[in-house]
C-alpha cells in the first residue's frame, strides 16, 4: 500500500507522532546530518505535523459534539492561554 493510500487510522497516534516529531527536530538541530538526511527528516517532520493537526482537529470536533447546549447548539468554550500542550507548533 502506498503512503498516499494510508488512512488516518493507520497513522501513528497523536502522542507517538509528537514524540517522533520531537526527535526529528532534535536530530535536525544537532548539525551532524548531511543535507540529504536533513531534507529527509524535514519531509518526515512535515508529515508528522499533518498527522498531529488531523488528530487535534478530530479531537476538537468530538469536543464540540459533546459540548452542546440544551437547544442542541454547539457551545464553544474559550481555551486557557497557558495550556502548554504543544498545540502551538506551527506548520
Amino acid at each position: 500500500m502506498s503512503k498516499a493510500a494510508k488512512t488516518v487510522s493507520e497513522e501513528p497516534s497523536f502522542e507517538d507522532a509528537l514524540q517522533r516529531l520531537e526527535s526529528v527536530v532534535e536530530a535536525m538541530e544537532s548539525d551532524d546530518l548531511p543535507l540529504e538526511q536533513l531534507l529527509s527528516r524535514f519531509e518526515e517532520g512535515t508529515r508528522l505535523v499533518r498527522v498531529c493537526q488531523v488528530r487535534l482537529s478530530e479531537a476538537e470536533l468530538k469536543i464540540q459534539a459533546l459540548e452542546k447546549t440544551l437547544a442542541g447548539e454547539p457551545a464553544l468554550r474559550p481555551v486557557s492561554a497557558g495550556g502548554g500542550d504543544g498545540a502551538g507548533v506551527a506548520a
